[in-house]
């Protein structure tokens, strides 16, 4: 197991930011897992601390009271040349359906035509990929996926929109996602997923985890509507399967 240089420094008086080398990189979002694995079963009591595990880095926040830095830092250093001790936590590949059509897939046309690709070469290459999550943010449920296809990479839109539909599956950079509630937004917006990312009222508002897979699947308007529905109103059943890292 290779062990990288980290940095560790505050990040607030109730927080500690811990980063390793700034590249994105499915060995690096392995190794912060194990070590928050690690944490959360041996050193720290996740129902004071929160963990937050992000591309590449680990923000650790405790608001309860303010935290000792440097008695923090050393233990943390200690912590992680033990990593190796923690058991992996099961991750898994999360299937979701996506309709393409125009009326969701607002920027496709331009998109495709940006890739010098057919607007069926776009939503091929789209779901035929399985992407990582490497982050969970800006709202609650955004997933962050990673392992975008170079074909399919697009900037941000220039001008970002003012509301952008709950739902809404975007390109930007090398990254694509799903908006989980609406809001501004400046992705390429190719088409809508009709699952809710994020229910405030589960006991798991956001089902996914950070370095699960995702899998997107194209489905007809009709059948987007009827999805749309069943996660209104609880009873949509999510495709999931056991990912064996």
């Amino acid at each position: 197991m290779s062990n990288y240089s980290l940095s560790i420094r505050p990040f607030g008086v109730h927080a500690i930011l811990v980063e390793w080398p700034n590249e994105v990189q499915e060995a690096i979002l392995n190794d912060i897992l194990q070590f928050t694995s690690y944490l959360e079963s041996n050193c720290l009591n996740v129902n004071k601390w929160e963990i937050v595990p992000s591309y590449n880095s680990v923000t650790l926040i405790l608001r309860e009271e303010p935290i000792d830095f440097n008695k923090l830092k050393e233990r943390l250093g200690q912590w992680y040349l033990q990593r190796d001790k923690a058991q992996e936590r099961q991750r898994y590949l999360w299937r979701l359906p996506v309709c393409y059509d125009l009326d969701f897939g607002i920027d496709l046309i331009e998109v495709s035509e940006k890739l010098q690709m057919s607007v069926a070469e776009v939503v091929q290459a789209h779901t035929e990929h399985v992407f990582t999550v490497y982050g969970i943010g800006f709202l609650p449920g955004f997933m962050y996926l990673g392992g975008l296809p170079q074909q399919l990479e697009v900037s941000r839109k220039t001008t970002p929109r003012l509301k952008v539909e709950k739902g809404a599956v975007g390109l930007a950079g090398k990254q694509t996602g799903i908006y989980p509630q609406e809001s501004p937004g400046g992705w390429n917006i190719i088409g809508n997923c009709p699952v809710p990312m994020f229910n405030s009222k589960s006991n798991d508002p956001c089902f996914v985890n950070v370095g699960d897979k995702v899998q997107f699947y194209e489905i007809a308007h009709a059948e987007h509507d009827l999805h749309k529905i069943e996660g209104e109103v609880g009873i949509y059943k999510l495709e999931k399967t056991k990912w064996d890292a």
